[in-house]
Order: structure tokens, then sequence, then C-alpha cells
């Protein structure tokens, strides 16, 4: 343990589950459903369920030299029953239970299997460990080759939580298979070859062939492409009674023990006469005793006699409540459906879950994908099979938010420094405020404690505002993606809120009030700067509605700055001017407010506004503004830019061909030339050729 120092291991508990693969089917196929849920989410959970199609194959065991032997054949799962005849080896988990059986005979094997329980078996260690393990003495007889046998391994690569914890290894078509067969001189037999390769000289280098192709080596299936091979070597093991076709799924059932204090205790009660009761639904819930120690190694409940001492709710005897806790992803699998009733006596009200749920709009991070999402569509699930619901799917749309990264600070010790802990050394560099130690500047990562590469938002608050602090956050990066904490990003923001701070404040108290509504702020289309910035309004006003509804805050963001800056090259010395520029403030503070509401509130009251911000309806764009009369093309001689004209929007080729070449700069162009052709893409861009 990173804290304690303890040594961390696999242990074999008794513990309680939830039977969440009993709806793995259901749980799969209901993700095509969930089409306002990212595409990404929906994918991990597919892979995280990994519904495989393929074969249960059972060999049969005898003793090998210097070995024990079992009477029970081996069975493996494999989705590649057509690369049977390239095995060279098979492999047991350590886990697996003829592990353990032989481990009891060979403290080699058990010294093994312990190794490995320490290091662990989880697949991302998998997958970077050196691919090892420890022959039994067992041979296994290939299913249809009836001479060829075997030699049975157990190995720290194979998963018990997968399959049957057991699997053949084919070298040639498996990378993990190749690296152990390439460190104990395991035969390497390609029965796949490429359709571009000849079989008599395809040979596997250092990377295993995982494609397509077609059979070789491989007796009744050479010829056969790997589908086919795969229907062939399925029918002939079911006809053999050495296997048959399976389904099989990487989900588990949901452990939902845990060895500690602070959760929901499990509501039964241990008798030895009576052996599990259930807690009597009068003495629910089962609370936590509220004198707890915590000086003792272990679940400190195991040790509270007078909580853990009740009489059995069956027979009175003297027994033992279980002192397991659930895991806490429990409480927050259903939480959603208590609200919609939180005042109700039972859990949940029906009639009430059935008015709110599912959730319209849930947000939350994607490291939650497989964990709290799947549960709590399994939860759901459940619910419904007990009768308390009526529905499968909690939440109709998700959104995942990205996270808040920063560059990560270590001293020459290894020691992580916070950032208000090291300054810049002039010279690239980073160095310890403290003592002008050098500081090595890490990659960046999500803020984290361990880490200690976070950014105390009082500091931000404090130095530059609440809104500013929130205006940079929604304006970095797309909501989705994750934000990349930096000074200089927190500067332009609080900038940006500057000028618009200084336009309000400056703006000549002589032009009228304005609710900012179409009577007040109609202008004649006469004269046309007048008439782009009301334009320009709208569309932002649309624009914006259509973003915000989206979650595409920084676009939204983006569109209110360059309606500001907009604004700012506006002639105010008419009163038309001044106008539409008193109403275009109104509308940035009134779409902005949303992201900053202080600085707003705070502005609108210089305005002269009789009604308060927040009292205001979301404003509305005029269509008539939104539709685009007029397109800018560029124009082009042999493809540099020489000028742009204005068209209307339904133009045709010659009307944009006769005002291309009418343009005086494009005639400075063009002069003593031959014009070959012109090309015209509608509404984008002119080419002259000369």
């Amino acid at each position: 343990g990173w804290r304690s120092g303890a040594v961390v291991e696999k242990r074999l508990l008794s513990q309680w589950f939830f039977r969440i693969t009993e709806y793995a089917d259901e749980l799969l196929q209901a993700l095509d459903e969930l089409e306002r849920w990212p595409d990404k989410v929906r994918l991990m959970q597919s892979n995280w369920i990994g519904r495989s199609t393929g074969a249960r194959i059972r060999f049969e065991l005898h003793n090998g030299a210097g070995g024990g032997g079992s009477a029970k054949p081996l069975e493996v799962y494999t989705t590649r029953p057509d690369t049977l005849f390239g095995a060279s080896f098979c492999a047991l988990s350590p886990n697996h239970p003829l592990s353990a059986e032989l481990a009891r005979e060979n403290p080699a094997i058990a010294t093994f299997a312990e190794h490995c329980n320490r290091v662990g078996t989880g697949e991302e260690v998998i997958e970077k460990a050196d691919k090892i393990g420890i022959a039994t003495g067992l041979r296994a007889r290939h299913p249809f080759l009836g001479e060829c046998e075997l030699p049975v391994y157990v190995a720290n690569f194979v998963l018990m939580d997968y399959g049957t914890g057991a699997i053949f290894g084919c070298p040639a078509h498996d990378q993990r298979d190749l690296e152990f067969a390439r460190k104990y001189e395991l035969p390497v037999i390609p029965v796949v070859c490429p359709p571009d390769q000849d079989p008599e000289s395809f040979e596997i280098g250092a990377e295993a062939f995982t494609e397509d192709g077609v059979l070789i080596n491989s007796d009744f299936l050479n010829g056969l492409d790997v589908e086919t091979a795969l229907e062939k070597v399925i029918e002939r093991l079911s006809a053999s009674s050495l296997g048959e076709a399976t389904i099989n799924y990487r989900l588990r059932d949901w452990g939902i023990s845990r060895q500690r204090y602070w959760g929901c205790p499990i509501p039964v009660v241990h008798c030895a006469a009576c052996g599990v009761v259930a807690v009597p639904r009068e003495e629910l819930p089962v609370r936590l005793p509220d004198d707890i120690a915590f000086d003792t190694p272990g679940n400190p409940l195991d040790t509270h006699a007078s909580w853990r001492d009740v009489p059995c709710p069956s027979c009175g005897a003297l027994a033992r409540r279980d002192s397991d806790t659930m895991d806490t992803f429990v409480d927050s699998s259903w939480y959603f459906a208590r609200f919609c009733s939180p005042r109700s006596d039972d859990p949940v009200n029906a009639a009430d879950v059935d008015h709110w749920l599912p959730v319209d709009q849930y947000i939350g991070g994607v490291e939650h994908a497989v964990l709290h999402l799947l549960y709590s569509r399994f939860f759901m699930r459940a619910m419904k099979s007990c009768g308390y619901v009526s529905i499968d799917e909690p939440f109709k749309g998700l959104f995942t938010q990205g996270m808040v990264c920063h560059e990560t600070y270590q001293d020459a010790a290894g020691s992580w420094r916070y950032p208000e802990e090291v300054t810049l050394d002039g010279k690239g560099g980073m160095v310890r405020v403290s003592d002008n130690a050098p500081v090595t500047i890490g990659r960046s990562v999500s803020m984290r404690k361990s880490k200690r590469n976070v950014v105390d938002p009082e500091e931000i608050i404090e130095s530059y505002g609440a809104d500013t602090a929130r205006l940079f956050m929604l304006s970095d990066s797309p909501p989705e993606r994750d934000l990349e904490w930096s000074d200089t990003g927190i500067k332009g923001a609080w900038r940006y809120l500057g000028t618009v701070w200084r336009m309000v404040t400056e703006i000549e108290q002589a032009v009228a009030a304005s609710d900012g509504s179409r009577a007040e702020t109609a202008v004649a289309p006469t004269d046309e700067n007048i008439f782009a910035a009301q334009r320009t309004i709208h569309q932002t006003i649309a624009g914006v509605t259509r973003d915000l509804e989206k979650f595409h805050f920084n676009r939204a963001v983006a569109r209110i700055r360059q309606l500001t800056n907009e604004l700012g090259e506006i002639d105010k010395g008419s009163d038309a001017g001044a106008r539409i520029y008193r109403t275009g403030l109104e509308i940035v503070l009134r779409l902005l407010m949303p992201m900053t509401p202080h600085i707003c509130a705070e502005l609108w009251g210089y305005l002269n506004n009789d009604k308060s911000l927040f009292e205001l309806d979301w404003p509305q764009a005029e269509q008539e503004y939104l539709t685009q009369n007029s397109v800018t093309l560029a124009v082009q001689v042999n493809g540099k830019k020489r000028a742009t004209i204005e068209l209307p929007g339904d133009h045709d080729h010659d009307s944009a061909k006769s005002a291309a070449l009418a343009d005086v700069r494009v005639q400075r162009a063009i002069t003593g030339m031959a014009v070959r052709k012109v090309i015209v893409v509608k509404g984008k861009i002119v080419n002259v050729v000369v």
C-alpha cells in the first residue's frame, strides 16, 4: 500500500454480489437505444460487458513425468477455435482450481501463485509484465491430434475472471502466447496465412499475425477462411463431444462487500443454527455504531462486540451481524429515483418515478462510464424486476465533461510540489520558492491531491473574481475535453471582462434607456453599417442560444466576444449608431449573464434599466436578420487573393464573373494579360486565370 507499506495481494473471500450478469445481454442491446449518450461511453460499456462468441473445449489430462494428475478434463474457452491446430501449450490462471490443487502437492507452484497474486493479475499489469509460467507436469491431449500432447503451465497472463481461467496457447496468432512460447522455446506453428503470402514460406517473427486469412497446417480446415473455419471446427468438436459453441461475457457479478466501517451495513445475521438470516424489515436500516475505534488493524466492525453480537432473528440464539458494508456505488446507483419522492416512507414511489424519470440530461465524468453509469442501468432493471419501478433506463441524455489539468512539479528528492511553491528561474525552468532549488516540470495531468498539481480557486477568485474564473473555464476548450489550467488563459478572460466594463461604464448617458426590444431598437436598413451591426446582434443571439443548448460553451463565448469587438467599431456619433451600440451592449450582458452573473448584474445598473437582469426572458433573435441576403466572395488571380466582392446570396456564374472582372483591384492585377478562364465556386470564391 502506498500509504501503509502493507503488502497488497489477492485473497479468496466469502463476499456478497449483485447478479448483474443476468442482465448482460439486455444491458448490451439497449446501448443502441441511448442515442443521446456519447459514442465513446457506449463503446466503453460494450467492451466492459464484452460479449464474445466462441467455443468451450475439453482437453483430456494425464500425468507427465514429475507431476500430479487430474481425472477431470481441462475446460478452455476461446474465441479462436479455428487456430486449434496451432496450439503448442495450455495454461492455467494462478487462481484456477486446478492450480490450487496442484499447489497443495507442489511448493514451487504454490510459491509462483503467491508471487502472481502479489504482483497483480489485472489486465493492465499483465500487459506490461513479462509473460512467465511454471510447468505443472501435466499433459493435455489435443482433441483432433491424438498423438499430440501439450504441456500444461500455470501462467501469470491468464485471467481467472475471463472464460474458464484456462487457455490453449497458439503463439503464431496471439501476442501474449507468442512471448510466452519464445521464452520457453515452445513450437510456433502458423495456421492462418495472410491472403497475399505464400503458405509454404510464411513464418512468424516478433509479431503474432492476428488478422483474417486462409487456414493452413490445419488438416480438415486447410484452405478455409476464418469465419468458415470457426463454424467447421465447432461442428466437429460438438460431434465428438469435446466442445460446443458458447457465448461468453467479460462482465462479472458486482461484488459489493467492503471490509470497512464507512458504508451501509449488509443487513444479514450469521447464526450457527439457522445460517444466514435477513434482518427483519422493522429493524432496518442497520445503523453503524458511533463509538467506533480504529486502533486495531482490520475491519473495526469485527471488533465492536456490542454492535456485532445480536440475537438471531429466527431462533433467538446469539449470532453475529455481517460486518461487511456495501460498496458506495450501491448508494449512487439509485439516488435519482429517491429524489423523485424524497419524503416518502418507502424508498421510492412508483408514480413519482414514472413522472420524473428517466433523467432528461445527466452530466458526469467519463471516468464513471463503466462503474456508476453501468451500475445505475443495472439497478433500474433490478428495481423493475422487483416491482418498484416501471422503467429500464435511468438517463435519457448523457454529457461527459473533461477534467481540469495542470502541469506537475517535482523537487530533487522526488516530492511533488504545489504550483504556489515554485516559480520561474528566468532561464525557462522552475525553482522552489523557499530556497531556489531546481524543480522538474512534469507533464500536465488531471488535478489530484497526490501530485499536488491543484490550484486553489480561492486564490483565483481573490485575484481576478469568480466571474473571471467561470468565463475562463467555459471559454478555454469544449466542455467534453480536458481543460488546461493556465495563468495566461485566466488573464485573457480578465482583460475581456475589463473591456466590457469599460464599454458599458463609458456609454453616453444621453442615449435613451432601452430594454433591447424590437420596437425601440429598430433601425431602417439605409445605413449599411448600422444594419450589419443589427444583423450581427441577432445572429449572435441565435448562435449563442444553439451553442448553450448543445453545451458548446466555448463557441458561445467566442460569439459574444466577436459581437463585442464589432460593437467597438460602430460610429456612435449618430443617434442611430449610439442606440444600436447600447442595444448591442445590453445583449452582450444578457448573453453573458449565465456565465458571469455578478459583473453583468452590476453593469446592467449602469444602463439605467428599471428591470433586474434576472427578471428578463432570454433574448430572441429576429428572423429577418438571420437570412443572409448577401455573401462575400474572395477573388483570386492565378491563385493569389486580390480582392473581395459582395454579391446577392442567389448570384449566378455570370454575375460573379462580371463583378470580379469589374473590380478595380482585379483590373490592376490583370493589366496587360489575357483572361483565359474564370472559375466561380458559388458563395465562396472567384478565381481568374490569366
